[in-house]
């Protein structure tokens, strides 16, 4: 159990945010939670628990967590970047901002948080932990820019390893689809979620144990790991794998491209 420590907790309103939540209230911790939305949250605080409703995105925001954590926790124990957010969508259209968007909250906002941590502690003990996603390493149909930022921060905490202070342990997690309002929310229409699909408390746990135990990874799906290993030594798992995810994917474009409203010719009389 992890007791007795100062936290800052990004994403936690639903999820796997939520559920970490649950398990470092039950300990003797002083936790910052951050969170565009904070109607759920509102009901966990205490004097213990602080709730700052910020949207994590931009670099006047983080500042701000720092700001309001320094204030109200004195120093961080830990801090665990969770926030982000997916999109699940055939990338048919021309928006710079619907992809600067994703990569700021998912990308940007994670390792900015990384850098004002390193400052923050001046040398004391911590640890920062990333909710990087198993599609981080394998990307799906579907996720296409999703994907892409996770690959970003896999990269990242792959390369700041050779930089990281001694002071300062990173774990980093590797959950598979998550049955939350996280995949729920990726497109207001229905789809297939990828397999496998595990429960939010599960990943909880097992990121709280690996935080607590010092782990540098921690992927919370043992079929995952599994499957990984079968996809190096067989590609042609992979690429069966992949067939069937992106079966779903084009079922998916299919019924979107059924439900479209007709676009009607706009008549402007000036």
């Amino acid at each position: 159990m992890i007791t007795g420590k100062t936290i800052v907790l990004t994403g936690c309103n639903s999820g796997i945010g939520l559920e970490v939540l649950k398990l470092i209230l039950k300990g003797d911790n002083r936790i910052l939670c951050v969170d565009k939305n904070v109607d759920v949250l509102k009901s966990y605080e205490s004097d213990s628990l602080h709730i700052l409703q910020k949207d994590v995105s931009s670099k006047e925001a983080v500042d701000e967590v720092f700001e309001v954590a320094e204030e109200k926790l004195g120093h961080i124990d830990i801090f665990f970047a969770n926030a982000g957010y997916a999109y699940y969508e055939e990338i048919n259209y021309i928006d710079w901002d619907r992809v600067a968007a994703i990569f700021e909250t998912n990308v940007f906002s994670p390792i900015y948080s990384y850098q004002k941590y390193i400052k923050h502690l001046d040398g004391r003990k911590g640890v920062y932990a990333i909710t990087v996603s198993a599609i981080g390493t394998m990307a799906m149909p579907g996720f296409t820019l999703y994907s892409s930022s996770k690959f970003a921060m896999h990269g990242f905490q792959q390369g700041i390893r050779f930089e990281t202070p001694d002071n300062l342990q990173l774990t980093c997690i590797y959950p598979v689809a998550t049955n939350t309002n996280f995949f729920k929310t990726a497109n207001e229409a229905e789809y297939r979620w990828p397999f496998p699909v595990q429960q939010p408390d599960v990943v909880a746990r097992k990121a709280v144990k690996g935080i607590e135990k010092g782990k540098k990874r921690v992927s919370p799906s043992g079929l995952f790991v599994f499957s990984q290993q079968l996809m190096k030594f067989l590609p042609f798992v992979r690429t069966l794998y992949w067939a069937l995810e992106n079966r779903k994917f084009k079922e998916f474009r299919q019924n979107t491209a059924q439900t479209k409203p007709e676009i009607k010719e706009e008549i402007t009389v000036e």
